[in-house]
This record gives structure tokens, sequence and C-alpha cells, in this order.
């Protein structure tokens, strides 16, 4: 039986995600976590074979908690289930240790067959994701982005997709204020001066479409 530990700051999205897990035969359940910090906890008390988890959450995000779970524990298998389907997260978490990676939009059967193959040691990866990654190896170009922390990166893509900083600080449980300062301080990094010249310099690095800049409310 493959043991499941969910790690979701979003309870409706864990029931919805339980109840998938749960149809699977030789899959359970074993526990819930709605941040990187319970997991962890989670893990140091009772261990899970696969560790389904998401990447935006409060406190530490989905790359710092898989770094620490895997120092804790090195045999849990982690697979991340999120929204974001940049390249740069994956490159990032894969070379962190976790061995699969999907969106939310994947199907029901998908899911189930990633948990399989992560809890064999075997990497899996949405499709949309594994082609991004396989045309970013003919690519050897460096990019400013790289040198951008987790929490960073998060800000960073919310900006180009247009959203406001109340928005950011609500979805990420941080103040305004902080979420200003990961502004300024990604204008000081990338040597912008602006959400629209952010927005420019990532299109031109592949991070996001060229659509991002005509969605900006």
């Amino acid at each position: 039986m493959i043991k499941v530990l969910l790690v979701d700051d979003h309870k409706i999205v864990r029931a919805g995600i339980r109840h998938i897990v749960e149809s699977a035969s030789d899959m359970e359940v074993i526990g819930e976590a709605s941040t990187g910090e319970e997991a962890l906890s989670f893990v140091r008390e009772t261990p899970p074979h696969v560790l389904l988890m998401d990447l935006q959450m409060p406190g530490i995000g989905g790359l710092e908690t898989t770094r620490k779970i895997l120092r804790v524990n090195s045999k849990v298998r982690i697979l991340v289930l999120t929204v974001c389907d940049d390249d740069i997260f994956p490159m990032r978490l894969l070379k962190s240790g976790a061995l699969g990676y999907l969106t939310k939009g994947c199907a029901s059967n998908e899911l189930l067959h990633a948990i399989r193959q992560v809890y064999e040691g075997k990497k899996c990866l949405s499709s949309a994701v594994a082609q991004q990654l396989a045309l970013k190896r003919f690519d050897d170009s460096v990019s400013p982005f790289d040198a951008l922390s987790e929490r960073e990166l998060q800000v960073m893509l919310m900006i180009t997709r247009g959203k406001k900083v109340a928005f950011i600080a609500e979805k990420l449980h941080l103040s305004p204020k902080t979420v200003n300062t990961y502004r300024y301080r990604l204008f000081a990094k990338l040597q912008v001066n602006s959400d629209v010249e952010l927005t420019h310099l990532a299109i031109r690095y592949g991070i996001v479409e060229n659509h991002s800049v005509d969605e900006k409310e």
C-alpha cells in the first residue's frame, strides 16, 4: 500500500485530491498538512512513501520544503502538484530531489500514475513541463532569473501576470509591505524600473508568454 501525505494550504483542494487518491486500491492518505512546516513535522513522526505537495504555500514554499524534508528523510518521494507550469520551478525542484511535477489541470488517472511512478523512484512530469525542459537543454544562455529566490520567483510570476500587490499578499500570506519589498528587490536584481519592464524581460527569457502584457490589470 502506497502511503501518501497531502500538502496544500486549501482544505477543499486536499479533500478533492484525497478522494482521487483513495479511489485507488493500492493507495491510502495517511495525513494532511497545510504548510511546509507542518509537512516537515509530519514526516519526522510518520514518514509517507509519497509526499504530494503544492508549490505556493504560506511559510516556506515547496522548494525549501523539498530540501528540508529530503535532509530529514531521503527515502520520501516528492511529487509536486501545482498551478505553476513555468519551467524555472520544475528545474529547481528536480535538482533539489523532487521526482515528479504535475499541474492541477491533470486528469485523475494521470495523478495516480504519477504517484505510482515516483513511488518506484522514477521521474514523472506533465507533458507540457517535460517539453519545456527538453527545449531548455538546447539553450545554453544564462538567465538573470536564476539568481532569484523561490519567493522572489513567485512574486515575479504574479507581477508579470498582472496581479496587484494586495492580491499577491493575500495569496502568499504576506503583508503588502513585504510584497513591495520583494518587488523592489526584484527590480534591483534584474535591473528594471517597472512592472512592464520586468514583464518584457521575463518574456525575453521565455519565463512568461507574450500575452501576459495584454492581461495586466
